[in-house]
């Protein structure tokens, strides 16, 4: 019987997803990208390979798994057929594999252009940190109801009237208003034009072949990119991105009805990251030498894959985890990097918040109330074994598993899986999304 598994970050994104998703892909047989763009990295460790991925699905590195990258992804074509090039010399199959829906609104080169120019206007504290790659202004385009889409690619008439008339507009704004250069309209289309050759063999309608992927016995898993707390509606607005990324856009982004979404699995670090700007209510310092953030930071590695930024760290947040299980309906939770805790002399777990003189024990909207927000913590003892690629269970050190079971208390959701490294196998599995 088939059974779909949604995978979603719970925090602000780079969670450890890519690898999570990979390793459940031998129990499906498509995997989906239903929101974000190529501002979304997920890392991979196969073996000696190490793959980024921006936009082709996880699951591609699984032989014979279709991979497919629903209409509610914003595309830059150009990006993508790289990506693929990437991969194919690293003697990977793509193309025959990969199905892209023609609902997608395309990322161009004035999306981009004026992505930059925005954040560049902006004063130092009203940054969001976008990673300027056009994301948000294409959104802005779909909802405008001016988005350029694939299907528009493989008419040449069309697509060079829409594109002369947002051109004209996007222009208008871009040299007028934030003072940049206006982008040419023969660059664009002539870049367009040449990627929709290479593209046209992959595009397909998502939607129907999903259901028939269903219809006969097989299993989807779909993949979110970024985090819940950084969500459009949901997250610490306006510090957020451009997208829903909670588990219900599965349906909406990629054309399956909501009632075939049968588990939610939310990706959790064992503590909690951040990149760019916005509140951070548990951040702690990770540039003194010997603090526990600065372990965080440099025994995590917490650099961002897209940017290459520094990511901000501090201790997990279980009241912004609550919400996140609220907003996703979460069935389990996989907790992940665990061992960059391993050898601290003690853990804090935030509980809640003092907000205007009371406690809440959720994270509550807007970036205004969270600024505001003081943590307040429950301390726990550390461990000084190690967790890092232990398989099970009793593998852990004692109060590594008294730190699992607190959470589970708290958030009262089970954890159901461990990652306790990059590889496939250095996993400890309790209950499989897919079995459960």
């Amino acid at each position: 019987m088939a059974k779909n598994v949604v995978v979603v970050g719970t925090q602000w994104g780079d969670e450890g997803k890519g690898k999570i998703v990979d390793w459940l892909t031998d129990h499906a047989k498509g995997v989906v990208r239903f929101q974000g763009g190529h501002n979304a990295g997920h890392t991979l460790v196969i073996g000696q390979t190490e793959y980024k991925l921006n936009l082709v699905p996880s699951g591609i590195v699984r032989e014979g798994v279709a991979c497919f990258i629903g209409n509610g992804v914003v595309l830059d074509a150009h990006h993508l057929l790289s990506e693929i090039r990437t991969l194919e010399a690293g003697g990977i199959k793509v193309r025959d594999r990969l199905r892209i829906s023609p609902g997608c609104p395309l990322i161009l080169g004035y999306h981009s252009a004026l992505d930059r120019a925005r954040e560049a206007a902006k004063s130092a504290g009203d940054k969001i940190g976008t990673t300027g790659k056009g994301i948000g202004p294409t959104y802005e385009d779909k909802v405008a109801r001016r988005a350029l889409r694939v299907y528009d690619l493989f008419d040449r008439e069309r697509f060079a009237a829409k594109l002369k008339a947002n051109l004209e507009y996007h222009n208008f704004v871009l040299t007028q208003h934030l003072g940049a250069e206006a982008v040419d309209f023969q660059a664009v289309f002539d870049e367009a034009m040449a990627d929709a050759e290479e593209l046209l063999p992959m595009v397909a309608d998502v939607s129907a072949e999903l259901y028939a992927i269903n219809k006969s016995g097989g299993s989807l898993l779909f993949e979110g990119a970024q985090g819940t707390l950084l969500d459009i509606d949901h997250g610490t607005y306006p510090f957020v991105t451009s997208s829903n990324c909670v588990a219900g856009q599965a349906a909406a982004g990629s054309g399956v009805g909501p009632s075939r979404l049968h588990y939610v699995l939310g990706i959790t670090k064992a503590y909690c990251t951040r990149v760019g700007g916005g509140p951070f209510p548990t951040e702690l310092d990770i540039d003194t030498k010997g603090v526990p953030g600065e372990q965080m930071s440099t025994k995590g590695r917490e650099f961002g894959t897209v940017t290459g930024r520094k990511r901000r760290c501090g201790w997990l947040d279980l009241a912004a985890l609550k919400r996140s299980i609220i907003i996703n309906g979460v069935t389990g939770l996989c907790i992940t990097k665990l061992d960059v805790l391993d050898g601290l002399a003690e853990l804090k777990l935030c509980t809640g918040y003092m907000l205007d003189g009371k406690r809440i024990d959720l994270l509550p909207m807007g970036s205004e109330e969270v600024t505001r927000c003081e943590p307040i913590y429950e301390t726990m003892k550390g461990w000084s074994g190690t967790t890092f690629g232990a398989q099970s269970w009793d593998a852990l050190p004692q109060e590594a598993r008294a730190y699992l079971h607190r959470i589970e208390e708290i958030c009262e959701i089970p954890i159901d899986v461990i990652s306790t490294g990059p590889e496939r196998d250095e996993t400890i599995l309790r209950r499989h999304p897919f079995g459960a």
